[in-house]
């Protein structure tokens, strides 16, 4: 249980808020792509789940689209907004595999709810050390974006995903993160105005078709 505290309350959402002060939204979406494999890793190291070798190949193309993606977009303009986004990747994957696989002894929301309450004692001084100065300025789109956050990402959505993974497969179900950067940068776009490039666009087209390879070949 503590690793999923660690990977998926406090490990990828700190390291990933990090990473944003260096990069845009846009950019990190993208390194998204790089999750469904580290949980397929994951996923057969705490879970001995063993798919086919073909879904390796299309897991490896859709990982290597997007690091393709970041290296090509420079990584000197950023290397600590990157590492932070990687090492956010790496233990989000095994918070996820370990999460499924105590999902089919506790069940999904017991998982993330003691998740949360083990998180608590570290998340509470970090709340104050990462405190802005001043609330004033802090819209009330970002307070209702923060509430979202708090309610469904790091907790409704989780009891679903990990009764997904728990049925499913991680290494298998985990491969529909790679639609995520797709829903990302239209997201990203409408609601932050930020540029979507065309090779943002092809890269998140080239991981659909992954995941679709994935669960095609998964068995």
């Amino acid at each position: 249980m503590l690793i999923v505290a660690i990977g998926v309350v406090v490990g990828f959402p700190l390291l990933s808020a990090l990473a944003l002060q260096y990069l845009t939204s846009a950019h990190c979406i993208v390194f998204i792509g790089i999750l469904p494999m580290a949980t397929a890793i994951f996923g057969i190291i705490r879970g001995g789940e063993r798919p086919r070798p073909i879904f390796w190949v299309f897991s490896i193309i859709g990982s290597l689209l997007v690091v393709g993606y970041a290296v090509a977009q420079g990584l000197t303009a950023s290397p600590v907004g990157d590492i932070l986004m990687l090492g956010a990747v790496v233990l989000c994957g095994l918070g996820y595999a370990e999460g499924a696989k105590l999902t089919k002894i506790l069940g999904g929301w017991q998982v993330i709810s003691w998740a949360l309450a083990l998180s608590f004692p570290i998340m509470l001084p970090l709340s104050f050390i990462y405190m802005p100065a001043s609330f004033e300025g802090i819209s009330v789109g970002a307070w209702v974006s923060l509430m979202y956050v708090s309610m469904f990402s790091m907790f409704i959505g989780f009891i679903f995903w990990y009764k997904g993974l728990a049925q499913g497969g991680t290494a298998t179900v985990g491969q529909l993160q790679l639609l995520q950067p797709f829903l990302g940068l239209a997201l990203a776009s409408w609601l932050l105005h930020e540029k979507v490039s065309i090779a943002m666009l092809a890269v998140t087209f080239g991981v659909i078709l992954c995941v679709a390879g994935t669960k095609r070949f998964a068995k």
